[in-house]
């Protein structure tokens, strides 16, 4: 029971928002910066996979083709969509990045909700 208190915050997340988001064991309002924080990590590592799938999916449309135009089209395709889709994650985030420099705000990319009255 010893060694599973000391690794607890590493085998569910990587922040540990207990402190934050819960008092006395009662959820609070601030429950919502987890519960952003949390679906912002799945929808990250989910489009990863999904990129790296579609980029493996490319990869082999192409070598099966076999020289045919149309298969040669359709691996094309699939190629350029992922690649489209990992620059347009990597460009959000660097486009929310030049806003807060430019701006000075810094907590730009932090979602928080205000704390009690």
């Amino acid at each position: 029971m010893l060694l599973l208190n000391r690794f607890s915050s590493v085998l569910a997340q990587g922040t540990d928002w207990s402190a934050r988001c819960q008092q006395n064991e009662v959820a609070t309002i601030q429950g919502l910066e987890c519960l952003f924080a949390n679906v912002l990590q799945i929808i990250t590592a989910g489009a990863g996979i999904i990129f790296f799938c579609m980029f493996i999916l490319g990869g082999f449309q192409y070598m099966s083709s076999q020289g045919d135009a149309k298969g040669l089209a359709n691996a094309n395709t699939t190629l350029f969509n992922s690649a489209i889709g990992l620059i347009g994650m990597i460009g959000s985030y660097l486009i929310l990045k030049l806003i807060s420099d430019l701006t000075g705000i810094p907590e730009l990319l932090r979602f928080q909700v205000p704390g009690g009255l």
